[in-house]
């Protein structure tokens, strides 16, 4: 199996792609800088579990900083490469602006040039639903117009998405950019609405809701979205440049969702 190197290892989904291309005997180069943007004590677990095998191998390092990065891929030489580090979050991009601008731009740049001078052939990178903005027209497609981001961190996955292009124009370089849907599951991220809803129905503290609770979600449970990335890292029959939406398609209102957490918590 090739040798794959994933960035944001310690993210949620980074971690689930990674412990699953591990249980498929890929070898995995797992990057990942274990910022605080939320507790990195979560993060150092879920890769303890990931340096229980033996073909994982852990690269602490600031995707940001161009000398490691180009370490990394003269240390390891990867054959495929799955980006999948980011800074996440909406409303903390209106707090700290700057860090959206060094990993989700900068880091970029990095690892795709970096993908480029290795002389590999494909490049598959996390996107996101938040590309779409402001845009009334249900269901997204990959062919609507995202040129009016309304946050930060959409506007940084957008021009992720026109700097593979670009890529894909001047160097032939194959580039996937999967838009994700809100994904969910064991192991999750702790700024995630769901999770801090449980915790304020757990100790029966008010829930803030935006929009007066109109606000509906495209839920995507993790274990539907990791066979998608496996397959945009394998299949043979993706166009040189692609962007593919990976959700449920059949979104959930956030009130709706509180019920739902309110009857597993035992709190209906």
């Amino acid at each position: 199996m090739p040798k794959i190197l994933v960035t944001g290892c310690a993210g949620f989904i980074g971690f689930h792609l990674s412990q699953a291309l591990l249980n498929q005997g890929w070898e995995v180069v797992g990057i990942d800088d274990f910022n605080p943007y939320y507790a990195p004590v979560l993060k150092r677990a879920r890769t303890a579990i990931l340096k229980q095998q033996p073909r994982f191998a852990l690269v602490e390092a600031d995707l940001a900083d161009k000398s490691a990065v180009k370490r990394v891929f003269h240390e390891f030489q990867p054959e495929l490469v799955c980006h999948m580090a980011a800074q996440a979050g909406v409303r903390y991009s209106l707090r700290n602006p700057h860090a959206y601008q060094r990993c989700n731009l900068e880091g970029f740049v990095n690892v795709i040039e970096e993908t480029r001078f290795s002389g590999l052939q494909r490049f598959v990178y996390a996107s996101s639903s938040s590309v779409y903005g402001g845009n009334t027209k249900m269901p997204y497609s990959e062919k609507d117009p995202v040129n009016q981001p309304i946050s930060l961190y959409a506007a940084t996955k957008r021009s992720n998405e026109l700097m593979a292009h670009s890529y894909t124009h001047l160097w032939n370089l194959q580039t996937i950019g999967l838009r994700l849907f809100t994904v969910y599951g064991p192991w999750g991220r702790p700024d995630m609405a769901y999770w801090s809803f449980l915790e304020n129905i757990m100790h029966n503290e008010p829930i803030k809701v935006f929009n007066y609770g109109q606000n509906r979600r495209d839920f995507t449970y993790i274990d539907d979205i990791i066979p998608s990335i496996v397959t945009a890292l394998t299949n043979e029959n993706l166009d040189r440049y692609e962007i593919i939406n990976l959700g449920h398609n059949h979104p959930v209102g956030v009130i709706d969702m509180i019920e739902i957490l309110e009857r597993l918590a035992g709190k209906a």
